[in-house]
């Protein structure tokens, strides 16, 4: 699926928004949308050659040219990559090509009277920015991000959907490298920002979670003074924010006091949770078709933002009673043989890992439970600390049997023993198959099963494996609806 639409600008407003110069073509030229991508048809376009660690798309200018690009971006020191005349293509040297897509996208997106609510965090954005465009989508065309399109090329990318009939916008921010949050935030310019949460993720590139805390808070040291920010009261890493930020701010929360927060939680099984909304003075009881205290961290951050961007409590109780799991973020299966599947395959960090696992000790009751694990990503350093913390963790919550693949599996298993899970409930499974084998002969009606890891292990084929085993019963999946 194509991101970016067709986002009409000249040849005056790419310099503009870059600093660049002509180099050759007319300043009247007008591109009918951006292209990065070299597989992407490029006629029309301004095509942006972008370089990487093993790419450099100034090989692909020549192509792009002769394709029927309106014009073309080429970065300093890179003009002899141009190749030969490129006849009528306008041609615009900008000091970096990067850089210049992310103030075009600045550009564009400050063309349009839209609120912008910008999200971040170690764990929830996804889940948090569907529930925000639920309840946003009631009453307004709302722009969001799509996938992982949260980077210094997603981001413009997503902000080049932008078009008159949106009128606000939930963009997610994603970063593994010091220094990204701050330029995201300049490039979005979000009347609302909100970080979930601060936790063990990207460690590869942030080393300390106080260095993660840094580059998280970036956005709000990047946002305008006169935008609302909006906190997590319960999470002790961002209580300093409170008074780093002196703006205009909502906080949310369950443990502390809080402008937003959830009263008389009940836990309802497989069909999701049920609570008091509190939002200042009014109450409202949300039933809500997802599992877990971490989603109503969510629902909270989610009705958070949609306050400060102006949205009332009635459209805040609606969007947050109709949502439904997303898919692969604790989506639950009912099996055809009376058995749970639960499907939190899209990522893994140590927070998210213990949530799940919390959640699946909530779940399971009296009956059995398995854990399918795989690694944990970008841990750096600590990758073995934290690994060998949650097989400790595991252990602790009596769950049956614990399926361990990847990297780490034996450091994972060493720290469930030293916590005295038997070796004889640990698997080191290499296909699907060999842990078909073994539920096919154990799993029984009410148990529990959960299978997790990092995108980059793709967990999601035992998941797979598991669903066309043992089918699921009509009416037993929780699916997603996006607005």
């Amino acid at each position: 699926m194509e991101l970016n639409s067709s986002p009409l600008l000249s040849g005056r407003e790419v310099i503009q928004a870059t600093g660049g110069a002509l180099l050759r073509g007319s300043e009247n030229t007008i591109f009918n949308g951006i292209s990065t991508d070299s597989r992407e048809p490029a006629r029309g376009k301004l095509f942006i050659p972008l370089i990487g660690e093993r790419f450099d798309g100034h090989a692909f200018l020549a192509a792009a040219i002769k394709e029927g690009a309106a014009g073309v971006l080429v970065q300093r020191g890179s003009e002899h990559k141009l190749g030969a005349d490129p006849g009528g293509t306008t041609v615009i040297l900008v000091k970096d090509t990067l850089t210049a897509l992310g103030d075009i996208a600045h550009f564009w997106r400050k063309k349009f009277p839209v609120s912008v609510i910008a999200i971040t965090g170690s764990s929830g954005k996804t889940t948090t920015k569907e529930m925000a465009a639920g309840i946003m989508g009631i009453k307004k065309n709302t722009l969001s991000t799509r996938g992982n399109f949260n980077n210094l090329v997603g981001l413009p990318l997503t902000l080049f959907r932008l078009n008159e009939g949106h009128a606000a916008a939930i963009l997610e921010l994603g970063t593994n490298t010091r220094g990204e949050i701050a330029r995201l935030t300049r490039i979005a310019a979000p009347d609302v920002g909100i970080i979930t949460n601060i936790g063990a993720a990207h460690l590869e590139g942030f080393k300390s979670i106080e260095a993660v805390r840094e580059e998280k808070s970036d956005l709000f040291r990047n946002m305008d003074p006169g935008g609302v920010a909006v906190i997590n009261r319960d999470d002790g890493e961002l209580i300093f924010l409170e008074k780093v930020w002196r703006g205009k701010r909502v906080t949310f929360g369950i443990n502390n006091d809080a402008d937003i927060t959830a009263e008389k939680i009940t836990n309802r099984g497989e069909e999701g949770v049920r609570f008091v909304l509190k939002i200042g003075n009014a109450r409202e009881e949300i039933a809500m078709r997802t599992v877990g205290e971490h989603n109503i961290y969510n629902a909270l951050a989610a009705a958070a933002m949609s306050w400060a961007a102006g949205f009332g409590n009635a459209e805040i109780c609606r969007g947050l009673s109709a949502f439904k799991a997303v898919h692969g973020r604790m989506e639950i299966y009912r099996l055809k043989n009376g058995a749970f599947l639960i499907d939190d395959t899209y990522n893994a960090n140590p927070s998210s890992l213990r949530e799940a696992v919390k959640t699946l000790g909530n779940l399971k009751g009296g009956h059995e439970s398995t854990i399918i694990l795989g690694d944990m990503l970008e841990l750096g350093d600590r990758a073995e600390e934290l690994h060998e913390e949650s097989g400790m963790f595991m252990a602790d919550t009596g769950i049956s049997a614990l399926f361990l693949k990847g990297s780490f599996a034996r450091t994972t298993a060493r720290g469930a023993i030293k916590n005295g899970m038997a070796k004889d409930r640990l698997f080191f499974p290499e296909t699907p198959g060999d842990v078909l084998s073994l539920l096919s002969s154990r799993l029984k009606k009410g148990d529990w099963i959960l299978v997790k890891g990092s995108r980059k292990t793709q967990m999601e084929i035992f998941v797979q494996g598991i669903l066309n085993t043992f089918g699921v019963e009509e009416g037993g999946r929780q699916t997603t609806t996006y607005n």
